[in-house]
């Protein structure tokens, strides 16, 4: 956070608010507590010295009730205050987990993908670390601007030199917790930035083995390295020690900010004692030679340590809350984007009876090569076929996107029935639309509750004939369960074919009006394809709007219009799509938003 009560945290956690009030009130408890209790056990002390008829217990009762009472409200503050902490620590963790994943699931897909691997770090693990700034940090913070300044008023009315060593020495421990604090800052954000960048490592590792296992190649780094090494599985060529070296790397950069940690928190300890110390021997000489009392001797002596124990605490618990403030600064900038386009979604208008009518005028949006697409202009109608085809990497699937609004153009616009994406309601307007990306979503579930995703279909007789068009039936009769078979995270249990002719299923018995597939016959045999594509055909005739993103001849034959989609340059050398994502890809996240709602 940019600063030590960063605003942007009281705006997205509720929670925070009303634990901000009560920990306000108990700092000006526990403030009043101390000068209280250091008053009463001066007195105490000084006339037990000074007066030897009054070293009896009957002669201070009030005194000393009053310092007990000062003491039990003290500690009964500060209990109350940490069981505040910790229960709106867990709160204000979870409402901005539940926001960050909400806004980062309305990010575009490129950006959406690109910032993946930061949202898990931040959401999974990163914000955990706001409980230590809410339970320890905050309240210390709040303390030491309450009790310094009450403190060290007190000390000057009664010693006024004692006063001034406290004024002159006290600035110089938030200088040092300044410069410290810099450096630990950049410490923890450049631990948050490692984590984030072994994460991607470590997730393209493990998402590669299967691959690897599949070849043989799993104990070795390289496919063919003629070292006999590289196939004893040596530790420093294998994945095992390819993720042990990730792992130490980590291990290195946490302790390096620990180890400055407590260094730091070593060197605020011995300036605040120091300080104390001139307090001390500047009173001990003035008692010596009789030119101060004892009874303000002692208050000051009492009340020194208090006026710099808050500004330690801060400088202490400022570094245990450092790793969740860097990444509160990673949900921030998730956040405030979400939280301003939110509002322009929901504000469109509503259309309850779209036709499905939909024009593309002179569409680019940008790739890192230029626009792709560039200058689309295409009609998609009611009762037809339209097929979208061209080059690898030309933009046809973004093209997909910003007709399903998940895209914003740079140029040109997309409306649908004359009126642009942008001004239709999302939630409504996907109703309408069932997509089908290369990489479907397929979610942990029984294949019923994956068939459902667009919602319940029409009838059985909607997915009998799905299940006939797409060779979904021959699937279901070799299981024993059938639609109540359980599948894992993207289909784990099936087929790479079987997962697409479950997703085709999905696509034809949902009951949509707009259907955009892209590459829906990639996995298929000649016989399955052909039924597919004369469902395909059918649903256009009953009325659907149906768009195809194709390559082959055999899809090209049953379009009723086919829209060549072009780019002003051509991409890098691999294929990829104008959005940064590989073209047999898609955005699994976002489909499964839009497919949710």
């Amino acid at each position: 956070m940019a600063r030590p009560v960063d605003p942007r945290l009281w705006r997205h956690a509720r929670s925070a608010r009303r634990y901000l009030g009560l920990s306000v009130g108990l700092s000006l408890i526990t403030t009043g507590c101390i000068v209280v209790g250091a008053l009463a056990l001066a007195r105490v002390l000084a006339g037990v010295i000074t007066e030897p008829g009054q070293r009896t217990i009957g002669s201070w009762t009030a005194e000393l009730v009053v310092f007990a009472l000062a003491v039990l409200c003290r500690v009964t503050a500060t209990w109350w205050q940490s069981r505040l902490a910790h229960r709106a620590g867990a709160q204000v963790v979870a409402e901005l987990e539940t926001a960050a994943l909400a806004a980062g699931a309305q990010l575009p897909p490129r950006e959406l993908e690109s910032r993946r691997t930061e949202l898990a770090v931040v959401v999974g693990s990163g914000l955990s670390g706001l409980r230590a700034y809410l339970a320890g940090y905050l309240p210390a913070l709040i303390l030491a601007c309450l009790v310094p300044p009450v403190v060290l008023a007190v000390i000057a009315v009664h010693d006024w030199v004692s006063g001034a060593i406290i004024a002159v020495t006290l600035p110089l421990i938030p200088i040092f917790m300044i410069l410290i604090g810099l450096l630990t800052q950049g410490k923890s954000a450049g631990t948050l930035t490692a984590t984030t960048r072994l994460s991607d490592q470590l997730l393209d590792l493990f998402a590669g083995m299967p691959t690897l296992r599949a070849l043989g190649r799993e104990t070795s780094r390289a496919a063919a390295d003629p070292n006999p090494a590289a196939e004893t599985g040596d530790p420093a060529r294998s994945m095992a020690g390819r993720v042990r070296e990730l792992g130490d790397a980590l291990h290195h950069r946490t302790m390096s900010a620990l180890r400055l940690a407590f260094l730091s928190s070593m060197v605020l300890e011995m300036l605040a004692t120091l300080c104390v110390a001139l307090v001390a021997v500047s009173i001990g000489m003035r008692l010596v030679f009789g030119h101060m009392g004892l009874h303000a001797g002692l208050l000051a002596l009492i009340l020194a340590p208090e006026v710099y124990l808050p500004l330690r605490a801060v400088g202490e618990r400022f570094h245990a809350a450092q790793d969740g403030m860097a990444a509160a600064e990673r949900a921030f900038a998730i956040l405030e984007p979400g939280a301003e386009a939110t509002p322009a979604a929901g504000a469109g208008t509503t259309h309850r009876n779209l036709l499905g009518h939909i024009e593309i005028r002179d569409l680019g949006i940008n790739s890192r090569d230029g626009h792709a697409p560039d200058g689309l202009t295409a009609t998609f109608r009611p009762g037809e076929v339209t097929v979208l085809t061209g080059p690898n990497g030309c933009g046809k699937s973004t093209a997909l996107q910003a007709v399903l609004g998940l895209l914003t153009p740079d140029a040109g616009e997309v409306t649908v029935d004359g009126t642009p994406v942008p001004e239709l309601d999302p939630d409504e307007y996907w109703s309408y639309i069932a997509w089908l990306p290369q990489r479907p979503v397929l979610i942990p579930g029984t294949l019923r509750a994956n068939l459902e995703l667009l919602g319940p279909p029409s009838g059985a007789d909607q997915i009998e004939a799905a299940c006939a068009a797409t060779g979904f039936d021959a699937v279901l009769d070799a299981l024993p369960d059938r639609w109540g078979t359980v599948v894992g995270a993207g289909g784990i249990g099936l087929s790479l074919g079987q997962r697409q002719r479950l997703a085709l299923t999905r696509t034809l018995a949902a009951p949509r009006s707009i259907l955009l597939l892209d590459e829906p016959t990639a996995h298929l045999d000649d016989t399955s394809e052909a039924t597919v594509l004369a469902a395909l055909v059918d649903r256009a005739r009953a009325g659907a709007t149906v768009v195809v993103v194709a390559h082959r001849p055999s899809v090209l034959a049953i379009a009723d219009h086919v829209v060549e989609v072009h780019a002003d340059s051509a991409p890098g050398s691999a294929s990829r799509d104008s959005s940064g994502a590989s073209e047999p890809g898609g955005w699994p996240m976002v489909d499964a938003e839009v497919s949710a709602r």
